[in-house]
């Protein structure tokens, strides 16, 4: 495994729609591995290929479902974060309901913002062995998600953001990173 050279802005690679995958080989084990690396080293709670100038519909995603309320209850024990790798993910289903929340990007270092989201989304991808899920997701994990796939599709957070700004250092230290 190695670790990869993340891309930020104004790197087109960013900006344009990445392409599906369709053969499930040796080269596409080795990107996923170095993804999930690359995602820890950062640290980031998602990745996708085009932020390490790849250009496919891949997605890594690890975080631990209600990892914001262990804070709360510090003498809980920590849960167990969850990997997920999304091939060629596609949202098929999202809820009425919408949330406004704070993200930042591993591609837009320096700069947070404000973006609404669906609070509960449905994805279908294939795993990383080319077999199809099918996932429901909530809350903060649906966040995650959509951002990742807003980045597979060449759109960034900032251009979802009712607005951006750069992060007190209690504000960096809290925001989750793609």
């Amino acid at each position: 495994m190695a670790l990869r050279q993340i891309a930020h802005l104004p790197e087109p690679i960013l900006r344009k729609k990445a392409k599906p995958i369709t053969k499930f080989d040796k080269d596409l084990q080795t990107l996923i591995d170095d993804m999930i690396e690359t995602m820890r080293e950062a640290p980031g709670v998602g990745l996708a290929a085009p932020q390490v100038n790849i250009p496919l519909q891949l997605a890594v995603i690890e975080y631990a479902e209600n990892e914001d309320e262990e804070e709360e209850n510090e003498d809980a024990p920590p849960k167990p974060k969850k990997l997920y790798v999304l091939v060629n993910p596609e949202i098929i289903k999202v809820s009425e309901e919408k949330v406004l929340g704070v993200e930042g990007c591993l591609s837009i270092p320096g700069l947070i913002g404000e973006v609404q989201r669906h609070e509960a989304i449905q994805v279908k991808a294939l795993n990383r062995h080319g077999q199809p899920v099918k996932l429901k997701v909530n809350g903060w994990m649906a966040r995650i998600f959509q951002h990742e796939i807003d980045h597979l599709n060449g759109v960034l957070f900032t251009d979802r953001a009712a607005q951006v700004w750069k992060p007190s250092e209690e504000e960096n230290e809290e925001t989750p990173l793609d």
